[in-house]
């Protein structure tokens, strides 16, 4: 509920705003601790992304309510925005985006750690698994750069706006693909914020999607096997549909008007 949402909100932003709140029968506040503040930050940033890489990889409809706090603390508290980006470049490289090469002598534990999978034990997390975390993240910052706290001033710009996502759109076109990641990567990012984009930037947004259709999904046909064509199929069939209907499909579970009356 949209009622529900403002209390969080004025929950965080009252802690970081060095205010007294209760929380599990306590009372805490950042000026307890000389540091307590930069803590507050680091751990808040961080669990905003294991929200993408957890709750909204299983629930997509989930990135938007969690955006938009987000995207109105990150206004007000610029560092949590910081922050954030930080944890979610070492969480998810492709949000970059960037494809890290493997550098002589790096072990192959370390190399795996630094594509974004979870290794314990030396045993690395299951495809599946892997691709569903980074799906989830980049869901959930697709749906950063549209949103904003509908209860600030909006005299200022986006604190993280559109713009990055045309620039992480077309960086990524300019990545040579990899097999599943890039597929799946571009389809989630699409359907999260591709209307927001191409209200944006209109006919240079459907030159993309041609691009995509035309050059870009050959070169990821090149690179993936006969078993890893799911991903590929939906980003084809998605854009294809997109370009015949010359619109793109609102994304499910966007926060309406009246979402916030509840």
């Amino acid at each position: 509920a949209g009622s529900k949402l403002r209390e969080v909100f004025d929950k965080i932003n009252n802690l970081l705003s060095g205010k007294a709140v209760q929380t599990e029968g306590h009372t805490v506040s950042v000026t307890q601790h000389p540091q307590g503040l930069e803590f507050v930050y680091y751990k808040l940033a961080e669990k905003f992304v294991k929200h993408g890489e957890g709750e909204v990889s299983f629930h997509h409809d989930s990135a938007f309510p969690i955006a938009v706090v987000l995207s109105g603390i990150w206004e007000l508290h610029p560092r949590v925005g910081d922050i954030f980006l930080a944890h979610l470049h070492k969480k998810c490289p492709y949000a970059v985006p960037f494809y890290p090469a493997r550098k002589e002598g790096t072990p192959m534990e370390e190399y795996q750690r630094m594509l974004g999978y979870e290794v314990h034990d030396s045993k690395v997390e299951e495809q599946d698994h892997f691709l569903k975390r980074m799906s989830g993240m980049i869901r959930l910052y697709a749906a950063i750069i549209q949103l904003r706290w509908p209860y600030g001033n909006k005299q200022g710009a986006h604190p993280h706006g559109l713009s990055y996502g045309w620039r992480w759109l077309a960086q990524m076109l300019n990545l040579e693909p990899l097999a599943d990641v890039t597929a799946m990567l571009l389809l989630d990012f699409l359907e999260v914020c591709g209307s927001a984009l191409v209200k944006q930037y209109g006919i240079q947004f459907w030159k993309t999607m041609f691009f995509i259709q035309k050059s870009y999904i050959p070169r990821i046909e090149a690179v993936t096997s006969a078993g890893q064509m799911g991903c590929l199929s939906r980003l084809k069939s998605f854009v294809q549909k997109c370009l015949q209907e010359k619109e793109i499909p609102v994304p499910k579970g966007i926060l309406t008007p009246s979402f916030w009356r509840t």
